[in-house]
């Protein structure tokens, strides 16, 4: 059987991490941003992970995904649940992990055609 690699050119995908940045194809970012199969947007998480308010998980519901990825910068840190209770309640999960490991899963849940959000800290 042959198998070929199916890839849609116009996804979203990391493409590269290192300390203080993320690329998404091809293209570094210093900043936090959040980023989606379909876009890449500065607009989120600017006030740093001490900074976020339910107001930014909030941001998170009109993009209907299944799982947001919040990557915490270079290590792993956690929020309070109650800054993503809208999004529990809507039945999205919320998983915290650092920017690298991020940048993997998320790959991954792409290629499985998954509803996925990638929201990254600035270290």
């Amino acid at each position: 059987m042959k198998l070929n690699l199916v890839s849609n050119a116009s996804q979203k995908i990391f493409t590269g991490h290192g300390s203080g940045y993320v690329a998404v194809n091809g293209e570094r970012h210093a900043g936090s941003l959040v980023v989606t199969p379909d876009a890449v947007r500065p607009d989120w998480g600017q006030g740093g992970l001490t900074g976020l308010t339910e107001a930014d998980f909030d941001y998170f519901l009109a993009l209907t995904p299944e799982v947001v990825l919040l990557g915490t910068g270079a290590r792993q840190q956690f929020v309070h649940p109650r800054l993503y209770r809208a999004l529990t309640a809507a039945r999205i999960g919320v998983e915290c992990m650092d920017n690298a490991a991020v940048c993997r899963t998320y790959n991954i849940l792409v290629a499985e055609d998954r509803r996925v959000v990638a929201a990254i800290l600035a270290d």
